[in-house]
């Protein structure tokens, strides 16, 4: 489990087809610390596992349900990357539960700019839509965020200075793809209810 706290903004080192997967290999000195073969790093708010870790490096297998249902694919070498180690049991929540499996993409629509902070507009596919709420969680490429304005088909987030600085959201600009997560509990919700509707009957 993740909490969408982001530790530091890597970068793609090399990228390798491998026909129905792809493997990257990525630098981030602080998330490779005493990492093992078997370990997750979120990359975008994606949970992938460390196969090789050399130094600064880790390599990690990407299969093609994660390209297809992330923007990881669209990734090349000297892409910036958000990456984040799993929370610690115990260990303080700083964000919110992030299981680092993405259910969608949207894309950047419009960023304002402010003197402190900036508002940015992102598109928000129509399956997703119901579990996006005003103040709500959300992931944004693996970062927690909370939730300004929820419409049918967009929201926004605002974004304060160590956000822009420290993440790929400080560079995205309109056009580009972002990953998406929902809360997880509002679809957890969501089930049982329809489970406890459907024994109803």
């Amino acid at each position: 489990m993740f909490t969408g706290i982001v530790e530091e903004l890597g970068e793609v080192t090399a990228v390798e087809n491998l026909g129905d997967a792809s493997r990257f290999r990525l630098r981030g000195p602080v998330v490779t610390d005493g990492a093992r073969h078997g370990d997750s790093i979120a990359v975008n708010g994606v949970c992938l596992t460390v196969v090789e870790h050399e130094g600064d490096e880790f390599t990690a297998d990407v299969m093609a349900e994660t390209l297809n249902r992330s923007s990881l694919g669209a990734l090349t070498v000297g892409s910036r990357v958000n990456l984040e180690r799993p929370t610690a049991v115990g260990a303080r929540l700083g964000g919110h539960i992030v299981q680092g499996h993405v259910d969608g993409t949207g894309t950047v629509l419009e960023r304002k700019v402010s003197e402190n902070w900036e508002i940015v507009k992102i598109s928000l596919p129509a399956d997703l839509a119901r579990y996006v709420v005003e103040k709500g969680s959300i992931t944004v490429d693996g970062i927690s965020l909370t939730v300004v304005d929820a419409g049918s088909d967009h929201f926004t987030v605002s974004l304060i200075p160590t956000t822009l600085a420290l993440t790929t959201l400080g560079v995205k600009q309109p056009g580009d793809p972002v990953n998406l997560e929902v809360d997880v509990i509002a679809k957890y919700v969501e089930r049982l209810l329809a489970a406890g509707q459907g024994a109803g009957q």
